[in-house]
């Protein structure tokens, strides 16, 4: 099975909720094939963008389109099968199994009788297998770890076929080798499936392994965008989260890491 990827352009968005604007004037494209990471200190507006270009909260102002579609225009229906979204903390219903949570992800392609067909079946099975939770499809979604239910909700995101996933802090609570298969299967979608994938992460070293193109935000808009290499500067880091820092290249892997620098105590006399 296949997934084709669409496109999701934002033009002059302005974003915020509750009365509040939280960002303005945003430019953000998210491409098929490629893994978009946002980034930026904490209440800059990464989770608010996710949710706007997602249809959950409406654009203050400018545009947001899919495929050249206007997003406004597209039932709710129509937009699920186009995108899905994963948010920061989903609800754990009691007592179902991994299976039938990811069965839940083809709502929006069933009949009016809300039938499972074939095709719903083959969904089901490809997102199973390419999340890694096949293994845990009869177990309880409560009884199970936070690396292993997140792959559990990434399943259930993927069985709606959507060409554009929107991933809101997928790595929170869970420890190193759980974040990293769980971007390791991101950055899949994006690679043999063609996906869009727009995914807001905390950690810049995982933005810089993972992410093929970066967003900082900062002060109410956009600080960079661009390549890792390009955007994850000394410069640029210290602009948007207000710290010194030192950003190297990892020899082996080509990946950035960045170090505080610490100022040195001045030599006594």
């Amino acid at each position: 099975m296949t997934a084709t990827g669409v496109r999701l352009d934002a033009r002059g968005v302005d974003a915020g909720h509750a009365g509040r604007t939280v960002l303005r004037g945003i430019d953000l494209t998210l491409k098929p094939g490629t893994v978009t990471v946002l980034v930026g200190p904490n209440g800059c507006g990464k989770s608010t963008l996710l949710r706007t270009v997602a249809g959950l909260l409406p654009p203050l102002a400018g545009s947001v389109h899919i495929d050249g579609v206007p997003l406004r225009s597209l039932s709710r229906r129509a937009l699920s099968q186009q995108l899905a979204f994963l948010p920061q903390a989903p609800l754990v219903p009691a007592g179902v199994t991994v299976r039938d949570l990811v069965r839940h992800g083809r709502y929006a392609h069933r009949g009016a009788f809300g039938r499972h067909t074939d095709a719903d079946r083959e969904a089901v099975e490809w997102a199973l297998e390419v999340s890694d939770a096949a293994p845990l499809s009869e177990s309880r979604l409560d009884e199970l770890s936070g690396g292993e239910r997140q792959r559990a909700w990434l399943a259930t995101v993927l069985a709606q076929r959507a060409g554009l996933v929107l991933l809101d802090e997928p790595t929170t609570y869970l420890d190193l080798r759980h974040q990293f298969e769980v971007l390791d299967v991101v950055r899949r979608l994006a690679r043999e499936y063609g996906i869009a994938c727009g995914v807001v992460l905390h950690d810049l070293m995982h933005a810089a392994a993972y992410g093929d193109e970066v967003v900082v935000l900062a002060d109410g808009g956009v600080v960079a965008a661009g390549t890792p290499a390009d955007v994850l500067t000394a410069e640029t880091i210290g602009r948007a989260f207000g710290i010194d820092v030192t950003v190297v290249h990892d020899p082996d892997t080509g990946h950035l890491a960045c170090f505080p620098r610490r100022s040195e105590p001045a030599a006594s006399s």
